[in-house]
């Protein structure tokens, strides 16, 4: 049902002569939620993603890709504006708080106006727009939360309704929660995994689109691996728990957890896990956490596989990335509303006509680089208000750089530089710094701020910081008057709900008479 759908939808548009004839290249760009950049196997990541190791060994990884930020803890719903207008965060920012949108804005609309098909199924979450309205044909698309489905009742209900998506075991003895039970809002109607869905979609449209010789520009934004972390049986089991090692940046406490709003509650995916983490709670959410890519994976191979036997693979650039990255138990953190590397770092690989084979490029670029690097390959007229730049040159291997240094802003708590060895974090509210060597120092675990050799360089990183910040117009005090305490105590800490919390989240981790005010 779902093929004769998606392939009338798409027929229809033909008929209606609205795709004139083009032999510019069709467009994959595949998305996921939540995963970091260091995830894949084929760079060495502890996950087993075959799949999207094909798209590495078949085209261009960049090693030094980031998401620049976020103006508050749904770091997705920035992302993916950046992502789909090319601007960098606070034009995004400005862009987002604006309701009446020109849908030429995003990179759907540009696509539309060229003369190719859009396509969206998957994981939306951009207020103020829907992408019926921005796409020409749309698969099963779902919110920033999922659904929840209990065959039991026999219906379905919204993700605030009713669920246990996120029950966390906090102990060995808690067996409340089975990340592979289908009631749960990792999956939909019918016990079919929001993966397997997404999947269902992107195979549809291909063997559609394989019917015509238009081309086309189709999204396929998977939830994976955002929680909740649920995937069958058969791929937790392919992680067991004793081999999950802990990250070599595991910690139990976050020292600046003021500055990161961790100790205030002010971020649902910190307030999910225990205080002071543990070292099961973290090895089991990374249980989770890889077995729901390596499913995820398998459900790129088939939209890879079904794009091969369509005839269309040598006439299509693929894109894969991720919005964001994940902390998932490092630095005493769970979430992405951080700027460690593990946040802030997403795998980016694109694949196709013209692009060079197995290459790694250690180029600093942001995920809102894509929309104009596609715009360069298509020879498209760049759209105004676009921040990003072309990586046309660098996946060419004509340059090495199209920037020497790159920045990071989370709300009004954390800024962050990098370049090609260095980088700075700026925790303004509390007056702290940090300085690490990249090159060195991968993980971030040595502090160098506040050594006497290093103050040269901690200036350094801070003029460069200062230049980040003036050119894209953020208006955050570095050195603010009032300087908040940095002292707290694990022990008090109350957890903080988020007022968009299910009822499900209150019942498991806040219960009656342990809520802030």
């Amino acid at each position: 049902m779902r093929v004769t759908t998606l392939f009338l939808a798409f027929i229809s548009l033909l008929s209606a002569g609205s795709l004139p004839p083009t032999e510019r290249p069709n467009i994959l760009f595949i998305f996921s939620d939540d995963q970091s950049w260091d995830t894949l196997g084929a760079i060495g990541g502890e996950v087993k993603t075959p799949n999207l190791d094909r798209l590495v060994q078949s085209g261009v990884f960049f090693q030094n890709a980031y998401n620049s930020g976020a103006w508050q803890g749904a770091v997705c719903m920035a992302s993916r504006t950046m992502l789909m207008t090319g601007r960098q965060l606070w034009q995004a920012h400005r862009f987002h708080q604006t309701k009446e949108r020109d849908p030429a804005a995003f990179w759907s609309g540009l696509f539309r106006e060229a003369g190719y098909c859009t396509y969206f199924a998957g994981k939306w979450h951009v207020s103020n727009c829907k992408p019926s309205s921005i796409y020409d044909v749309t698969g099963v698309v779902r919110p920033g939360m999922p659904n929840y489905f209990d065959p039991a009742l026999g219906g379905r209900y919204k993700w605030n309704e009713r669920g246990a998506g996120y029950f966390r075991p906090t102990s060995e003895a808690d067996d409340s929660w089975d990340p592979s039970d289908p009631i749960y809002g990792g999956f939909w109607e019918g016990g079919r995994h929001w993966s397997e869905v997404t999947g269902d979609d992107g195979v549809a449209f291909i063997e559609s689109a394989a019917c015509s010789e238009e081309p086309f520009f189709m999204q396929i934004a998977f939830n994976a691996p955002h929680d909740p972390r649920q995937s069958p049986r058969s791929f937790l089991d392919q992680y067991p728990l004793d081999e999950v090692a802990l990250p070599e940046n595991f910690l139990a406490e976050q020292p600046h957890a003021i500055a990161m709003e961790v100790a205030e509650g002010m971020t649902r995916d910190e307030d999910l896990g225990p205080f002071p983490r543990t070292p099961y709670s973290v090895r089991k959410n990374r249980q989770e956490y890889f077995a729901l890519i390596t499913h995820m994976d398998v459900q790129i191979g088939r939209i890879l596989d079904a794009l091969e036997a369509s005839g269309l693979m040598e006439q299509t650039i693929i894109v894969y990335t991720s919005d964001h990255g994940l902390a998932c138990g490092q630095h005493g953190l769970m979430g992405k509303q951080n700027l460690y590397e593990h946040s802030t770092k997403v795998p980016i690989i694109l694949s196709g006509p013209g692009i060079p084979k197995a290459h790694t490029s250690k180029a600093l670029v942001y995920l809102f680089d894509l929309f104009p690097t596609l715009v360069d390959y298509l020879k498209f007229e760049t759209p105004e208000g676009m921040d990003g730049k072309s990586l046309v040159k660098v996946i060419n291997q004509k340059e090495k750089q199209v920037r020497s240094s790159s920045y990071t802003a989370y709300r009004n708590t954390v800024r962050a530089v990098r370049n090609k060895d260095w980088k700075l974090i700026r925790y303004p509210q509390i007056d702290v710094t940090q300085l690490y060597h990249l090159e060195e120092d991968p993980q971030e675990l040595n502090d160098l701020s506040q050594k006497p050799a290093y103050q040269t360089k901690v200036e350094e990183m801070m003029t460069l910081l200062e230049l980040h910040k003036e050119a894209t117009d953020d208006t955050i005090n570095l050195n603010p008057a009032q300087i908040q305490s940095k002292t707290y105590d694990y022990k008090t800490l109350v957890q903080k709900l988020d007022p968009w919390q299910p009822p499900y989240i209150i019942e498991k981790y806040f219960p009656k008479g342990t809520q802030r005010k």
